[in-house]
């Protein structure tokens, strides 16, 4: 099964839990209750929070299914229809994060596979890009 690596993990988390543009505390806290991710809730940063809860999930489970999961619910365009500009910048960096996993947040919210990069100007740029198209290729129950 596929995991993230260590840095991958801290990437999401940090896009995820980004003070300015991220996902709430509540908002966390909800989501890795709905997708039977353990929480750490402890007094720590959002980024911190879900570092150590996707971290303990992957060791515990062996793979990145639960995470993946996560991303999916927390992406999904409609829970941001009276915050839509929260929308774009959370997805731009998320996807710059998960471009080096070879994974990406369509427009639509959707998670697909993309060719993994290697650079961060590489992730930089795609990130900026896929504003613009939409992934055929899904990945769990897209």
């Amino acid at each position: 099964m596929k995991t993230f690596t260590q840095s991958q993990l801290q990437a999401i988390a940090d896009a995820l839990g980004e003070t300015a543009d991220g996902l709430t505390g509540s908002e966390i806290g909800h989501l890795l209750a709905t997708v039977k991710i353990a929480d750490t809730v402890s007094p720590m940063t959002k980024r911190h929070r879900s570092y150590n809860a996707f971290a303990n999930d992957q060791n515990k489970r062996g793979a990145r299914t639960y995470i993946i999961a996560f991303i999916r619910k927390a992406m999904k365009p409609e829970r941001f229809a009276r915050e839509a500009e929260r929308f774009e910048p959370m997805r731009l960096n998320l996807n710059r994060a998960l471009a080096f996993a070879g994974l990406a947040v369509a427009a639509s919210g959707k998670l697909g596979s993309v060719e993994a990069t290697q650079t961060l100007s590489e992730a930089t740029r795609r990130a900026r890009a896929e504003g613009r198209v939409d992934y055929p290729r899904c990945i769990l129950m897209c």
